[in-house]
């Protein structure tokens, strides 16, 4: 080693997010995702050290569990909100509603559901957050198959929005907040368990609606001719509390390092550190009097800079604290901005085409002569296998120098716009078929990384509050899609048009992020 490495002062190792003990070596260097000043000086000095600390144990056994159970939220996110256009046919035919009214009453559990958990993960904690959210999709889930009338099942599928909505902005800050940064990128393949929902969702619903569902244009639908879609629930609400039990019972989820040192807790954050560690089989030279030396050092430096601020959450009350932390400055307010307009685009215009897509492949499929639930259902599962290994492609894709999350995130949301603007030329239903095997294979690259950037821009202390305004813009634009449907003529391409012009668009608007988060570590 260098002699100027020894004559790093414990401030100067701190800003590159090395630990710092006397005669030791640094245990790693990190490039701080945040260089301007944006981010509570105490705050991102302790958190510099939870990274290295967590860099130095590396990617263990405790962190792989996490990846698993953790994915439990993405297949959660996508069986639930996709079931609406799965169940959408047989439901309306017993029980005769107008069918954008379902896809509404979801979308509006999942806003609840996101402004909840998402806001309140930031005060409470992140492990009641994680568990909770699982048990309520599962229950209400099990709970909506024995709907007697569509106000019950809407309102089912309401309540059991408000578990899924909190599942993504709770589960890729859980994740985040555990993983090292040099393995950041496995955010983005966390996806591959939004693939594995749909595929799972897709062959159960194929046999089950195929087979056990009244014959279409029949003139009476009755519950015991039309079991097949509450088969389906039951199946997927069993599904989900089978997973839930598995994340309570089996995996020992940590409170978040980076949540307790934003809350002043710093014997909690080492003791949780070393118990990770442990459970790594590595050792963990972090201790507390290294945390403290390094927030009262931040704290001196920023108080001769004459700004003395403190925006640490070291209470559990309710306050805008946190959303004004992510506008911070100019640069974090830009970004952050931009990541809610992402959101909130997409979501539009992803929601108008996915919630009617079985409906859209069924009357258009009626053109050409193939419209049976059999032949609908089927191609759904096409669909899902497509989308599979776009999560792979997605993780290796924004690794890559000149890429990274930005270009992948535009170039995949570009490529979805277009494949869809594709499926209006469709003569045929084989052809509509392989336009939309383009559009979910592109499509599930873009939120792979979407998931995946928007945790990474967010300070960790302020990271719930971050995920749920985002979740909320998605779902507050995931209303206004059915209540478009509700006046527009699905029967014709103008809903396609509208959704690939959108989606393109936000592919522009992701080259204008200020931030790039590849090869640097989120704090």
């Amino acid at each position: 080693m260098s002699a100027d490495m020894h004559q790093k002062s414990p401030s100067d190792l701190e800003k590159k997010g090395e630990i710092y003990t006397p005669g030791d070596t640094p245990v790693s260097s990190t490039v701080d995702l945040f260089e301007d000043g944006s981010v509570d000086p105490v705050y991102q000095a302790k958190a510099h050290l939870i990274n290295s600390a967590l860099q130095e144990m590396g990617m263990g056994k405790y962190q792989w569990w996490l990846f698993a159970v953790a994915g439990f939220g993405w297949f959660a996110d996508s069986v639930w909100p996709l079931l609406g256009g799965l169940i959408l046919s047989p439901a309306v035919q017993e029980f005769h509603f107008n069918g954008p009214f379902l896809s509404l009453a979801q979308n509006v559990g999942l806003l609840v559901g996101a402004v909840f958990w998402g806001f309140g993960c930031d005060i409470w904690g992140r492990r009641w957050s994680f568990n909770i959210t699982l048990f309520l999709a599962g229950v209400f889930g099990l709970a909506a198959g024995g709907s007697p009338n569509f106000i019950t099942l809407a309102s089912l599928l309401a309540v059991l929005g408000l578990g899924v909505g909190g599942n993504l902005p709770v589960d890729s800050a859980v994740f985040l907040d555990f993983v090292p940064g040099t393995h950041q990128y496995l955010l983005t393949i966390l996806s591959i368990w939004w693939s594995i929902g749909q595929l799972v969702a897709d062959l159960v619903a194929w046999p089950l609606i195929a087979n056990f569902s009244c014959a279409q244009g029949a003139t009476t639908c009755s519950r015991a001719d039309n079991m097949g879609w509450r088969y389906l629930l039951f199946t997927l609400g069993g599904m989900t509390l089978f997973l839930w039990a598995i994340r309570f019972f089996v995996f020992p989820l940590e409170e978040s390092p980076r949540f307790l040192v934003g809350r002043g807790c710093d014997e909690d954050a080492v003791a949780v550190i070393q118990r990770i560690a442990k459970s790594n089989g590595r050792e963990c030279r972090l201790t507390v009097d290294q945390l403290r030396a390094a927030g009262e050092a931040a704290d001196m430096k920023d108080s001769e800079g004459g700004r003395r601020q403190k925006i640490l959450s070291e209470s559990s009350e309710l306050s805008v604290k946190h959303v004004r932390a992510l506008f911070a400055t100019r640069k974090l307010a830009w970004s952050t901005s931009l990541l809610i307009a992402l959101w909130g685009i997409i979501g539009l215009a992803s929601t108008l085409y996915n919630s009617f897509l079985p409906y859209l492949l069924a009357s258009r499929g009626a053109q050409f002569g193939d419209s049976s639930y059999y032949i609908t259902y089927r191609n759904q599962v096409i669909l899902g296998v497509i989308g599979v290994p776009g999560a792979f492609l997605a993780g290796w894709a924004v690794e890559q120098p000149y890429i990274g999350r930005k270009g992948t995130l535009a170039l995949s949301a570009g490529l979805t716009g277009v494949f869809l603007f594709a499926s209006t030329t469709a003569r045929s239903s084989n052809a509509l078929l392989g336009w939309n095997c383009g559009y979910v294979f592109f499509s599930n690259i873009m939120y792979g990384v979407l998931y995946a950037v928007s945790p990474e821009l967010f300070p960790a202390k302020d990271r719930g509050t971050g995920n749920g305004l985002t979740a909320t813009a998605t779902r507050v634009f995931g209303i206004i899609a059915p209540v478009i449907a509700l006046y527009a003529n699905l029967q014709t391409a103008v809903p396609v048009y509208v959704s690939g012009a959108l989606i393109i668009g936000s592919g522009a608007l992701a080259l204008l992020l200020p931030y790039e988060p590849r090869g640097k570590a989120s704090i």
